[in-house]
């Protein structure tokens, strides 16, 4: 596994993070589903209050409890659970995350979160406010570093200039090319960590049946899957995304490969620090460990022109 550093912290994180919102609470092996993840090398786990309603940061916290010191713990605050338990409301006060925070250490087993991320934002929020709360939690030592999640170019470039965040999660795919046009050069220039999520497009780019996606139509999902295939069939002659050992539950070699080209094209971006992959499965993880390669220049851009650009349309 490799490492980056995230922004200007002073984590190294592993290229392939562990995205705990696709952990199922019924399951039986979650525990050690996490902890092959860490003996695999993976180091950063992301999770939020959000999730199962907190159920995903108990979950998480039990889980990695006995090895807290090997992982770097992040969640995200903003969204508040109604009272009825049905849906959910924006709230970025400085009250609630101050409140909110301590649930989520609880939850999380933790003294502390290495990453606390607003879960979203707008234009309407009182940023500074919502600054004034993270900066005090680090002060208090409560958390390490925050950022935002967030995939409106408005609102990130307001938190480039108005705060000392770390990070920025945001969606990024060969389907899904709007970060590179819109965000991630000003990330990269102002030296801020970039986690990007929904890089296998819903699964579309790892062999499952094609949709149209986002703004995308069919058309162009099949171009991105048959730019992937021909990639992964070039690629698996060669031997180069062999997986050591078996898997539980696998994919099939095509779709494996695809996955893992479709990660790396993600990857290959300068700005982007570590892909943030959902995982529920043993077999999904020794399949997401292939993406560990590289992909050259040319590869890249061969894989970036298979479809067209697409560009942001709101919140620019």
């Amino acid at each position: 596994m490799e490492y980056s550093k995230l922004g200007s912290t002073d984590m190294l994180i592993s290229r392939i993070s562990f995205g705990c919102m696709s952990l199922n609470p019924e399951a039986t092996d979650n525990e050690y589903l996490l902890h092959q993840a860490i003996d695999a090398g993976i180091n950063f786990f992301d999770t939020a209050d959000l999730y199962n309603k907190g159920g995903n940061e108990v979950l998480v916290g039990k889980a990695l409890k006995e090895r807290r010191e090997d992982v770097y713990l992040a969640t995200k605050v903003g969204n508040q659970w109604r009272s009825d338990g049905i849906g959910w409301d924006w709230n970025s006060t400085k009250a609630y995350i101050i409140h909110a925070v301590e649930k989520s250490l609880a939850r999380l087993s933790t003294d502390r979160i290495d990453l606390y991320q607003l879960h979203g934002g707008t234009m309407e929020d009182a940023i500074d406010e919502t600054i004034e709360a993270f900066e005090l939690l680090k002060a208090q030592g409560k958390i390490r570093y925050y950022g935002i999640s967030s995939i409106r170019p408005n609102v990130i470039r307001r938190w480039v200039e108005k705060s000392n965040l770390s990070s920025v999660m945001m969606q990024y795919s060969l389907l899904d090319q709007r970060p590179a046009e819109a965000c991630l050069p000003l990330l990269q220039k102002q030296g801020i960590g970039v986690l990007t999520r929904g890089g296998l497009a819903q699964g579309l780019l790892a062999g499952k049946h094609e949709k149209p996606y986002l703004n995308r139509s069919e058309e162009d999902v099949r171009k991105a899957v048959e730019a992937l295939t021909a990639f992964s069939s070039d690629e698996r002659s060669k031997g180069s995304l062999a997986l050591q050992g078996g898997t539980a539950n696998p994919l099939s070699s095509d779709e494996r490969s695809k996955g893992s080209l479709a990660l790396q094209y993600v990857l290959h971006h300068p700005a982007v620090t570590s892909a943030v992959v959902g995982l529920r499965t043993i077999g999904q993880l020794h399949d997401i460990l292939a993406s560990a390669g590289h992909l050259s220049g040319p590869a890249y851009q061969q894989l970036a022109a298979a479809v067209p650009p697409n560009f942001y349309q709101e919140h620019r």
